[in-house]
């Protein structure tokens, strides 16, 4: 039980680590969603240490929660780099049909410089969201088996 729940805390940090490696070594900033896929993993990362320091295997439960919303967030990610869905309008394009050229100038000036639509990186045809989503399965499958060992 202990290294499973090891392997799940040490497994959300790293997630969390290349990210920032991705941002700050790699030059790569991230975007409003990939932020928000970053949020869980410090969670289940500080719970998986309340954990370790307590006891507490219940709390496992929670890691496995917050390692499923990180995968959601990242299935949703994708589906917008893909154009299956509408992504916030905040991060995405919108269509400039039937904009006055000030209020295309004014989306322009207010538009953040990573779009949530746009990938990045990939690896074996994956975007960084879906290998977030895919391996936070896996972290959350962890999280399960650690509580139920517990």
């Amino acid at each position: 039980m202990k290294q499973v729940l090891l392997i799940a805390t040490i497994g959300s940090a790293a997630i969390l680590l290349g990210a920032f490696a991705f941002q700050h070594i790699g030059g790569m900033p991230p975007c409003k969603l990939c932020l928000w896929q970053r949020w869980p993993h410090a969670v289940a990362a500080l719970i998986g240490v309340v954990i370790i320091l307590t006891g507490k295997i219940q709390l496992a439960w929670l890691g496995a929660l917050a390692s499923l919303s990180t995968a959601t967030i990242g299935v949703y990610h994708v589906g917008v780099e893909q154009g299956w869905w509408e992504g916030p309008t905040s991060c995405t394009s919108s269509g400039v049909s039937n904009m006055s050229s000030e209020d295309l100038l004014n989306q322009i000036l207010a538009a953040p410089l990573v779009r949530c639509d746009d990938i990045a990186w990939q690896m074996v045809g994956i975007s960084m969201a879906g290998w977030n989503a895919i391996l936070s399965l896996a972290l959350a499958a962890l999280w399960v088996v650690a509580a139920r060992r517990g």
